[in-house]
């Protein structure tokens, strides 16, 4: 693959940039920076440049490595069925040779695999002295396409300088001259022998050799036939003769010291554990990944010498990779190296030595990970899972748990924490706590609102009409458009924001009816916030009220100009100078008492004064110089949301900026869709709307909040994932906070009798739906709490009453009805259903029942007054008193207090209540009788009973 930068090649090379560009001038190619091209040429300076300064001045080669992994059953010694995991590596080698070389060589043929198997294991001693004698290049060369066989006499100097086993300890240094003098084609025709061994271990079948016959392989070596299928073709670079015969020699001598290596005890080939990665760097230009510098004992069941047996050696990339394999399978690193058992787990009876020798394993690199300990950043977004949290810092959920338990929380497993609390655990646990946002999709908002510039253009005012309730807010307004609106409202009052935009003969105005009522402080906010001048209504003959009041505080936070209509000075009580001081009062001075805020007296009934309000709210526009691009995507605010029973969610926009098209993509908080069709304040279809315009839109997926702002989006895949966040984040948001009001209300209402009125609330738009709940939700006192199970635009279905059921609820319904299937369930659950459709209605029905919920107030009511005048004492019934009843009425049901010279001595009921010999229930004032006391002798003559009834009194709120 041709590679156009420096940084580019460096990628393919895995290595870093800086460190081939000083390569590449040290090889005398001029590159500046990692930026410039490298040229094939200038691999091929940097190729030699390489050869030379590690002494490979043989010729170029190529390695091809191939790794199949499978699984084999195999019974061992014991019957017992085992699973041997079979890896078949093939590895292959070309060179290019000089062609004088070439033309000198004869005809080689195969090189055998069994005449290799002892030395193959015997020159791992000399690894060390050979990575230093005789490293390797990087395999860039093209190779031969086909390979040609060799002599049988060269085949055992190829093998026996394959393998490196063991340390550089164990060769003699005959053997090193020997090695260092033999010539480099020898040492490539080694490498292109084909192996097949199982790995970790090879085939536990085969019983393994003994080192009698692996004496014996290197003098059979030159006779040995091939076998089919363990080996294949190599070709070999020629050299000279006495090239060849040094070679031999010096494979001799290694063949030697193999036999002496085996011959020693075993605990010689212990393998060194702390031998390093010397080879971590492999795949680089200067060490090929083909030969790993990290050396291992042969395995003890394969054969010593085979094929296999080289590829036994693990590089520190693979041995990281298959680290639990190793310890699953392989035995413990102290075992001898060479077994005559067959088997995968020979060390101790029936394998038991392989199982704890892995348990071993297992818990020294146990040990080793837990005493590592490594800090780390961690982004801790607005919501978090105890899980996710303990995931991110790679400990375990009990561990978080317990530390959350430790600074006062009571948490599960799955229980969302907020981003406060899961930055102090955090911080506990040593990590450094990020707050952010991680792949927060809104970003994408801000990139477009940047792109998105046009020129901007004079656009119409949006006017909002605000005050108290009555005051004449939408009969103004219904002048002006010479429409009937006001009648239409349930009670004659504004329940929903009205948009209108009206073509005057001095321009286009747009206006917005806010309600007066005081639930609906958030439906005036959002107009005020959506607005550029605010009418403020005032009636002449009822003064600065307390929703104008709060009007007047929004228009200010809000920094919008204000302009005064004093209403109804039609009539015979209208004071408008009155409401001047009113108004002054609350900071609003008009022009003519120096100030800024003009005041226009009108009536909305007789239309005087219409013209002048209009055209000081159109000077006030000329004064703010109003401007929105026109040809750019359009963005809006929601007015009002719905759910239309035949249309779906339908939402009031009014589009502050740019052109809204049918067929846009919008989205509104978390809400999005296309734009399937677009009304006016008429009804009538219209197909775009520009700045200033309101409209009603159909297509959104839910009813969005009213409130929310919308935008057009090119990207319906964009809008569809940035809504499914703000849905995600909102629920996450959501359920933290009820988490944690559960916390701090935990313990609160223990030992009170709190009753619960529970309440679903069904609305026709959502700012009714946002004041109806605000004002139910305000009617909570100590003792009944109003508790909003559900609130929702639409009808009422058969899955809220399902709900009333559960939670054992009021459905309200506010201009919607319940279907035929919710009220048949409803009725035959005995759920109540209620519907209005003035605010006023529903709030105080809410309240009398709330009322009906009170503990009744208990009051003393004192019915009667009665004298003693004599005393007996009758052995079986105790004292009897003879008295007179001087006022009221004596009860034989009622309460008494014993008073003696007017001290309360003793209360409590009657026992009795005679008169002559006869029980009687009641005795009349100025009618004698005899009467006992439960619980009490103590009567003297003038003493006197007060007779007395509690009475339960409904209280309200």
């Amino acid at each position: 693959m041709s590679s156009n930068t420096v940084a580019q090649f460096a990628t393919e090379l895995k290595m870093p940039a800086n460190v081939l560009l000083e390569q590449l001038r040290a090889a005398g190619v001029d590159l500046k920076s990692v930026d410039d091209a490298v040229t094939d040429s200038d691999k091929a300076k940097l190729l030699e440049s390489l050869r030379r300064a590690h002494g490979a001045t043989e010729g170029k080669k190529i390695t091809l490595t191939r790794r199949q992994t499978s699984e084999i059953r195999q019974a061992d010694a014991t019957g017992r069925s085992r699973t041997i995991q079979v890896e078949v590596r093939k590895k292959r080698v070309f060179v290019k040779r000089d062609p004088a070389e070439l033309a000198a060589e004869p005809p080689v043929a195969e090189a055998p695999a069994e005449a290799v198997a002892a030395p193959a294991a015997e020159p791992q001693s000399e690894q060390p002295a050979q990575a230093e004698a005789q490293p390797e290049p990087t395999p860039a060369a093209q190779a031969e396409p086909e390979p040609q066989p060799e002599p049988q006499p060269e085949a055992v100097p190829a093998q026996a300088v394959a393998e490196p086993v063991e340390p550089a300890k164990n060769v003699s240094v005959t053997e090193t001259e020997a090695e260092q003098a033999r010539p480099e084609p020898v040492v490539h025709a080694q490498t292109e022998l084909t192996s097949k061994t199982p790995a970790p271990v090879a085939q536990p079948s085969a019983p393994a050799e003994s080192p009698k016959s692996a004496k014996a392989e290197p003098a059979a070596a030159p006779k040995t036939t091939a076998k089919p299928g363990e080996i294949r073709r190599a070709a070999a670079p020629a050299a000279p003769d006495r090239a060849r015969e040094e070679a031999r020699r010096a494979a001799e001598a290694e063949a030697a010291a193999l036999r002496e290596m085996l011959s020693r005890p075993r605990k010689v080939l212990r393998a060194p554990e702390p031998e390093p990665q010397a080879g971590a760097l492999s795949g680089t230009l200067h060490k090929p990944a083909g030969k790993p510098a990290t050396t291992a004992a042969p395995k003890k069941d394969a054969k010593p010498g085979a094929p296999g047996a080289k590829k036994t050696i693990k590089t520190a990339e693979v041995s990281s990779t298959w680290s639990d394999d190793s310890a699953r399978k392989k035995p413990a690193d102290n075992k001898p190296a060479v077994t005559t058992r067959d088997g995968w787990r020979a060390g101790g009876k029936g394998g038991r030595g392989g199982r704890n020798s892995r348990n071993q394993h297992q818990d020294r690199r146990h040990e080793q990970v837990q005493q590592e300990f490594i800090a780390r950043e961690i982004h801790v977004p607005e919501t978090i899972s105890v899980a996710d949290l303990a995931h991110k810092m790679s400990v375990k959920a009990a561990e978080v748990i317990k530390q959350l338990m430790k600074l006062g929380q009571m948490v599960t497993i799955n229980q969302v924490l907020d981003q406060e609390t899961a930055m102090i655990v955090v911080q506990e646990f040593g990590h450094m706590a990020i707050a952010a946002k991680l792949d927060d999709p809104e970003a994408f908002l801000d990139e477009t609102a940047a792109v998105t510039e046009a020129e901007a253009e004079p656009r119409a005012p949006v006017v909002t009409v605000m005050g108290h309730v009555d005051h004449g807010k939408t009969s103004l307004l219904d002048y002006i458009r010479r429409a009937k609106v006001a009648s239409g409202e349930a009670g004659g009052i504004t329940q929903h924001i009205g948009a209108y935009h009206v073509e005057t003969g001095r321009g286009v105005v747009t206006f917005l009816d806010t309600p007066g009522h005081e639930a609906f402080t958030a439906m005036r906010a959002r107009g005020a916030k959506a607005t550029d001048i605010v009418i403020l209504v005032v009636a002449a003959d009822d003064g600065v009220m307390p929703q104008t009041r709060e009007a007047i505080h929004h228009a200010k936070a809000g920094g919008v100009p204000l302009v005064v209509a004093v209403n109804k000075i039609d009539k015979p009580e209208a004071n408008p100078e009155r409401v001047k001081q009113e108004l002054v009062a609350e900071e609003v001075v008009p022009e003519e008492y120096g100030g800024d805020v003009p005041f226009v007296p009108v009536s909305a009934k007789t239309g005087a004064g219409i013209d002048d309000l209009l055209e000081n709210v159109l000077l006030q526009a000329e004064i703010l110089e109003l401007k929105a691009p026109i040809e750019a995507p359009a963005k809006g605010l929601v007015i009002e949301a719905r759910l239309d029973k035949g249309r779906g969610p339908v939402a009031t926009i009014l589009v502050q900026s740019g052109t809204l098209k049918r067929g846009d993509v919008v989205l509104a908080g978390a809400s999005f869709g296309r734009v399937r069709a677009m009304l006016d304040e008429n009804g009538k279809q219209i197909q775009t709307a520009g700045p200033s315009i309101p409209v009603e839109i159909q297509g959104l997926t839910e009813v969005p909040a009213a409130g929310d702002e919308l935008m057009v989006l090119s990207d319906e895949r964009k809008a569809r994932e940035i809504a499914l966040f703000r849905q995600g984040k909102f629920r996450d948001v959501k359920l933290a906070r009820q988490q944690a009001a559960k916390l701090e209300s935990m313990f609160d209402n223990l030992g009170e009798g709190t009753q619960t009125l529970a309440l679903i609330v069904k609305t026709d738009v959502q700012g009714s739906q946002e004041a109806l709940v605000s004002s139910l939700t305000k009617l909570s006192t100590d003792e009944v709490r109003v508790q909003v199970v559900h609130a929702a635009v639409g009808g009422i279905s058969e899955s809220d009453v399902n709900l009333a059921i559960a939670s054992n609820a009021v459905v309200i319904g506010f201009n919607v009805r319940a279907e035929q299937s919710a009220k048949k369930l409803a009725e035959t659950n005995g759920i109540d259903l209620r519907y209005y459709n003035i605010i006023y209605d529903a709030v105080d029905e809410v309240k009398a029942a709330m009322s009906g919920m009170l503990a009744p107030e208990k009051r003393e009511e004192v019915i009667g007054l009665v004298e003693v005048r004599e005393v007996y004492t009758i052995s079986r019934i105790g004292t009897v008193a003879g008295c007179m009843v001087l006022d009221g009425v004596v009860r034989r049901d009622s309460q008494v207090r014993l008073l003696r010279n007017n001290v309360v001595q003793w209360t409590g009921h009657l026992d009795s209540l005679r008169r002559f010999k006869d029980d009687v229930k009641e005795v009349k004032s100025g009618f004698d009788c005899g009467l006992t006391l439960r619980g009490n002798n103590d009567l003297q003559l003038g003493d006197q009973l007060e007779v007395f009834e509690i009475k339960e009194i409904a209280r309200t709120l």
